[in-house]
């Protein structure tokens, strides 16, 4: 098939380009190269140099495309107020550009990244009242070292569940409200242009070809960062966050699968799947997988250290359900945390 990749030179873009051309596609790639992402660097070769918020002034390049695998968007957090107007811009204003460009084209297949974000907290039940739907934890809770959300009946812990896609979305930060936002646009098109779209949550991705040390580096990738000075991952709260983190081989595996089912597919089905390992992990895990790679390749083990800090905003625990992407989309993930993080520790970041 020929496909349109935006994003087409960052991590996870990068990635899914390799395995589209290792398996035959043809992949007409763009990319905004936002310095961010990329520093001061050029477009690789072969890749477009274009804004999706001008996606209508490249009808060129959507003539004979099959599908859209729109990657590209501005991540992180987003913990400044200001800078609200810049993930507007870039994620939801882009993505309705793209969308509109690709109707004037003709192209009527997408699949976009989106993210777990758009949960927000995770799903939670206590043992005696049930599920339940806990608001934001309170700063003065968490500054006395409360960091679980709690029975709104009994005061108990929460235990947490893994989260299926029909699950309520709450968004608790710029990028979250942006990221649902794709979906709602990507969702209307599909009703207003009689189209097929696929949404992949991404949850925690990481592996070879991960930025440095940037507002786009995972938490991984700060483990590491910091592993390789010689000092201890710092790691907030208790460390018994639960998260699920995906290899990025199994993301780009997931993207050729949902590239696959939606151009196979008829119109007017707009659909989300939780891209995941379905392994979950603490964050405390993670720093020590992590430094259990870096030991073994440097013969020296530095433990990580739980400093008992927080995040106001963050959640607690956000666990996938790989279910509905393994019946709907055959997609499973291969590599396993336990195997994948120990070996992040030393494969090659960019800059």
């Amino acid at each position: 098939m020929r496909v349109l990749l935006t994003g087409s030179a960052g991590f996870i873009g990068a990635t899914v380009a390799r395995r589209l051309e290792e398996r035959g596609d043809e992949v007409v790639r763009v990319d905004v190269m936002l310095e961010n992402a990329h520093g001061a660097a050029e477009p690789p070769a072969g890749t477009h140099h274009l804004d999706v918020r001008d996606a209508a002034a490249w009808p060129d390049l959507l003539r004979g495309i099959d599908v859209v695998c729109h990657q590209s968007a501005l991540v992180g957090a987003g913990v400044r107020v200001s800078d609200l107007p810049h993930y507007a811009a870039h994620n939801d204003l882009g993505t309705a550009a793209l969308l509109a460009a690709m109707h004037e084209a003709g192209v009527d297949r997408l699949v976009l990244a989106s993210s777990m974000v758009v949960y927000g907290e995770g799903r939670y039940a206590c043992v005696e009242h049930g599920v339940q739907v806990p608001p934001p934890r309170r700063r003065e809770a968490l500054d006395a070292g409360d960091f679980e959300n709690h029975c709104a009946t009994c005061g108990r812990p929460l235990s947490w569940e893994t989260v299926e896609e029909d699950a309520r979305l709450d968004p608790r930060s710029a990028y979250a409200a942006s990221k649902l936002a794709q979906e709602h646009y990507a969702a209307a098109w599909v009703r207003q242009a009689d189209a097929a779209a696929v949404a992949l949550r991404y949850h925690n991705v990481y592996g070879p070809g991960m930025p440095r040390d940037t507002p786009y580096s995972g938490v991984a990738a700060m483990f590491r960062s910091s592993l390789e000075r010689g000092e201890a991952p710092q790691v907030f709260e208790d460390g018994g966050q639960a998260r699920d983190f995906v290899h990025v081989d199994d993301v780009a595996r997931a993207n050729l699968a949902a590239l696959d089912a939606v151009t196979g597919e008829g119109t007017g089905r707009f659909a989300a799947y939780n891209v995941c390992s379905g392994e979950p992990v603490t964050i405390l895990d993670v720093a020590r997988l992590v430094a259990e790679g870096t030991g073994e390749a440097s013969g020296r083990r530095i433990e990580p250290e739980v400093t008992g800090g927080y995040r106001l905003g963050d959640v607690r625990h956000v666990v996938a359900s790989p279910d509905r992407a393994r019946a709907e989309l055959g997609f499973s993930a291969q590599v396993r945390p336990r195997d994948g993080l120990p070996a992040f520790a030393t494969a090659p970041l960019r800059a």
